[in-house]
């Protein structure tokens, strides 16, 4: 399988996280800023939306980095990162939705300001700091509850993308609020395989 998509990209370090939980090695390409323009015509015949990633299987072509986490959990038969019972799957994919959603929105404008040099008011911004630590609030109240990972006691794909948002957070010239359930998840987080190549790398 190929993976299209510059690793300096928080949604194709996902993926490569999701594939070293798998054991599964991907041949990724760079494409995005700085590399091949995603809008380029072969590109956008693949992903209309001109974005990274694109992962390729054989005639398979997927965008949407949430959906192929799931993809690959799928194809690889992981069923701890990806349950199979209904209950245990909708709870995962309610909290990866979540990030895809309601978490990003929130640190949107905040991060594109202080981060990557985007125009906002110092209105705006401090309004999307404290919009982005509610939001993270609301993780470390659910990993209270948990005392675990963000679904109960296994590792799932809801960790997966919730740790690469959490590393962002932690990492952005912000004020932070105190939350110790996220600290003490993300140490947990440390131990496993491909944190330090595609979460703690000093990437934004």
């Amino acid at each position: 399988m190929k993976l299209l998509g510059r690793l300096t990209s928080i949604n194709v370090r996902k993926v490569m996280w999701t594939a070293a939980q798998l054991d599964l090695e991907l041949d990724r390409e760079d494409w995005g800023a700085g590399f091949r323009s995603p809008q380029e015509p072969g590109y956008l015949a693949m992903n209309p939306n001109g974005l990274i990633p694109v992962l390729i299987d054989g005639d398979f072509v997927l965008w949407e980095s949430n959906t192929i986490c799931r993809y690959l959990a799928t194809q690889r038969y992981a069923s701890t990162l990806l349950p199979t019972e209904a209950q245990a799957r909708a709870r995962v994919e309610q909290w990866m939705d979540w990030q895809a959603g309601e978490l990003n929105n929130s640190w949107r404008v905040a991060f594109m300001a202080l981060v990557r040099g985007q125009p906002a008011t110092a209105e705006a911004i401090t309004a999307g700091v404290a919009n982005w630590n509610k939001h993270m609030g609301m993780l470390d109240a659910q990993l209270a509850r948990t005392n675990a990972h963000v679904c109960g006691p296994e590792f799932t794909l809801a960790d997966v993308v919730l740790g690469l948002s959490a590393q962002r957070w932690k990492n952005a010239p912000i004020e932070r609020a105190e939350l110790p359930a996220v600290d003490a998840w993300m140490q947990r987080l440390g131990s496993r395989p491909g944190f330090g190549d595609y979460v703690d790398n000093g990437m934004p």
